[in-house]
């Protein structure tokens, strides 16, 4: 069920008393999420508390079901976007679409499930002057994959070169391109095609390719976004060195803007006070500019 629409001021006022946030997911030590949540709520005048736990696959429904009503909602991170995805009591329309969740609203009304990665990649890409794309590579076939999906298709893309160790685990994304309009090719990782204008990559953290492999895709590859941000420059990035790099962080930064707005209004599409100021803030935080 796709989400309905209310008034913000009404979503504030029944999340009163809920004061409780946190990322979840494993592993999670090194998520930046604490430090981007913190500056904002700080700037904002929130008395907000945002932390981090480890919590895998299989102890993730008995953990939701323990919280109480200070919480006011989770991020989630690698691998809780589809078992959050079941869990969540009604769905956005990229959360329907990608089959993935990575923000739960714990609003008194059910648990309200959104998919923040599609909106913060495209605007990831805004803030580095990419508003429209034609060709695309995506690398990886997970949730994250989906959301890069849907997010370039939104940027106007129409076909994709997906990158899949295994084909079957492609199979999905190759219907949700059937589903938005997107011809999606998949090829092993060695395979040769037309140079594109952008390149994505959503591997885990610390994901090494063959170095053949990793320099081929990055002379014909374009501009790339590396979902991976820990450790950084990630070994794909450090060979990427003809054209425009960018972190995961940029990602991670933008998404967090959009999980906030949930947060505060339950809704992504409306603007926080002094956004790009918030955004400034948030960046230093994380990036030390």
């Amino acid at each position: 069920m796709v989400q309905g629409e209310r008034q913000p001021e009404q979503r504030v006022r029944g999340l009163s008393g809920r004061t409780r946030l946190a990322v979840w997911g494993d592993p999670i030590a090194h998520s930046r999420s604490p430090q981007l949540h913190g500056a904002a709520y700080r700037m904002l005048g929130l008395d907000w508390t945002y932390g981090r736990r480890r919590v895998d696959a299989d102890a993730f429904p008995t953990a939701l079901e323990g919280l109480d009503d200070s919480w006011r909602g989770l991020s989630l991170t690698m691998p809780l976007k589809e078992p959050a995805f079941r869990a969540a009591d009604s769905l956005d329309r990229h959360a329907e679409l990608t089959g993935a969740v990575n923000t739960l609203l714990l609003d008194g009304h059910g648990r309200r499930g959104f998919n923040t990665d599609v909106g913060g990649l495209v605007d990831a890409f805004a803030a580095a002057g990419v508003d429209a794309v034609d060709g695309v590579r995506i690398l990886g076939a997970g949730a994250t994959a989906a959301s890069a999906l849907v997010a370039v298709a939104e940027l106007g893309a129409r076909r994709v070169d997906l990158r899949a160790r295994r084909r079957s685990a492609a199979e999905t994304l190759v219907a949700l391109g059937v589903r938005i309009g997107v011809d999606v090719e998949v090829r092993a990782f060695d395979e040769a095609a037309k140079p594109t204008d952008l390149t994505i990559a959503t591997l885990p953290s610390g994901t090494a390719l063959d170095h053949d492999i990793a320099t081929a895709l990055a002379s014909d590859g374009g501009a790339l976004l590396d979902a991976a941000y820990a450790p950084w420059p990630s070994a794909l990035a450090a060979v990427w060195s003809h054209s425009v790099v960018l972190s995961g962080l940029e990602m991670l930064l933008h998404q967090a803007v959009r999980q906030i707005r949930i947060f505060r209004h339950g809704d992504q599409s409306v603007p926080l006070p002094d956004e790009d100021g918030l955004v400034s803030v948030m960046r230093s935080a994380v990036m030390g500019d």
